[in-house]
């Protein structure tokens, strides 16, 4: 059974930091990219962050670049994706998603994404 569980949310003040987990179990990692995902009241969901297991290569958008790092870490039994979110602002505040892609270089387009997790919430003070 695919399972991708979320976790890590709370809430900051602005310029704080947080981490969010994803615990991945079901498939084969390395196949796999796994992408960070957000939506805030009222938007529409949309890409953060995104890590190809194959070869480590990473992509994010212009509004975490620099403040946000994605990273892996590859076990026997569960593998997880981590997102170190830096410098945190109020307009980050968001329900963040992990997500799987078979493409391992996917970008932020949600219909390459087959496997979803549930949301954390994130939510950010000023």
């Amino acid at each position: 059974e695919v399972q991708l569980q979320a976790s890590g949310g709370g809430l900051v003040q602005a310029g704080g930091s947080l981490r969010l987990s994803c615990a991945v179990s079901g498939f084969t990692f390395d196949d796999y990219a796994i992408a960070w995902f957000r939506q805030a009241p009222g938007k529409e969901r949309e890409g953060v962050s995104r890590i190809a297991n194959s070869d480590g290569d990473t992509y994010y958008s212009n509004s975490v670049k620099g403040r946000f790092t994605i990273s892996s870490d590859h076990a026997e039994n569960e593998n997880t994706v981590y997102l170190q979110m830096n410098g945190l602002k109020p307009e980050d505040t968001a329900v963040y998603y992990c997500a799987a892609s078979y493409n391992d270089y996917a970008l932020f387009l949600e219909t390459q994404y087959s496997y979803w997790g549930q949301g954390t919430l994130v939510t950010v003070s000023s």
